[in-house]
């Protein structure tokens, strides 16, 4: 396409793209145990049935399906995973609070997508990992190789990866993996390579500014970068909006302040490169963010 020419040559770490926080949490199994990624007290709560509705409130961060995700323009995903306590074998869950589906599962959800759309590159960070030891890891390793085969992009200097490297290689995955195996396996991206600093508040004044501090501390060279445009309850602000849940007590209200920083954002090379949220389909980021990357082109053509 058109649009593919142009940023062909534009190195990824200076291009923005659009990615979703806790990317599988569109589904929890209110009937599951409980994740260890929870402390004991919740764990014990959860035994109360009405206990693991509200959690689902406050678990679930997406609306959208893998698919759905992908086809509205979301290229980043942010994975927690987690083996099943009690279960025999090492299948391996995303998880939020509760378990979503299937690893292997939503893998194969995301390639199908690949297949049909062969100029698409997608970013998938591995970056919390529950309740796994080695022998978890090397069956889920084996999974994204099994899933992805020759799609996989083996570790590179960031500067070389451009869509024109990409497309040349036909590799269409970066897998960011949080877990120092990633050095036995070239197509594992080390978790440093991906820094995805995190506000913590549910203050969207604070948030706003350590979007600001973190950007400006972003390493010039070396690394991709996500912005995480999220805002994180803490336990009294559960308690006050229980029945609410996430997206009624945080993030409809704060969304288009936090569309605002975003459309005052510039990528490039000190710019911003991957933007997270919650319940990314609530306001227009991916026509903001595309509008941003426009501003390469634009800066790219005054320099020609």
């Amino acid at each position: 396409t058109y649009w593919g020419r142009l940023f062909s040559k534009i190195k990824y770490s200076w291009l923005l793209f659009l990615g979703s926080h806790d990317s599988f949490s569109y589904w929890v199994d209110e009937k599951s145990p409980v994740g260890p990624d929870q402390a004991t007290a919740i764990k014990r709560l959860a035994r109360i049935s009405l206990v693991k509705k509200i959690m689902k409130k406050w678990s679930v961060t997406q609306n959208l399906t893998f698919k759905e995700q992908l086809e509205s323009g979301i290229r980043y995903f942010d994975l927690r995973v987690s083996s099943k306590p009690g279960e025999v074998g090492q299948e391996i869950y995303f998880i939020h609070g509760l378990f979503g589906i299937k690893v292997r599962d939503g893998l194969k959800e995301i390639n199908t997508f690949l297949e049909q759309h062969p100029k698409e590159v997608i970013f998938l960070d591995f970056n919390h990992f529950y309740a796994m030891d080695n022998s978890h890891h090397y069956y889920l390793i084996n999974r994204i190789r099994s899933a992805f085969g020759s799609k996989l992009c083996s570790v590179e200097c960031v500067e070389y990866v451009t869509l024109q490297y990409m497309w040349e290689k036909k590799h269409q995955v970066l897998i960011f993996y949080h877990y120092p195996l990633c050095q036995e396996y070239p197509f594992l991206w080390p978790g440093n390579k991906m820094p995805a600093p995190w506000a913590n508040t549910t203050n969207v004044h604070k948030l706003l500014q350590f979007l600001e501090t973190t950007l400006e501390e972003r390493s010039r060279y070396g690394t991709f970068h996500v912005s995480q445009a999220i805002l994180t309850p803490r336990v009294k602000t559960i308690a006050r909006h229980l029945i609410r849940g996430l997206k009624n007590t945080l993030v409809h209200r704060n969304l288009p302040m936090i569309l605002n920083w975003v459309k005052a954002q510039k990528p490039g090379v000190m710019g911003v490169n991957i933007i997270t949220s919650d319940f990314v389909e609530l306001v227009d980021f991916a026509a903001t963010v595309i509008a941003l990357n426009d501003l390469l082109l634009e800066e790219d053509e005054s320099a020609t």
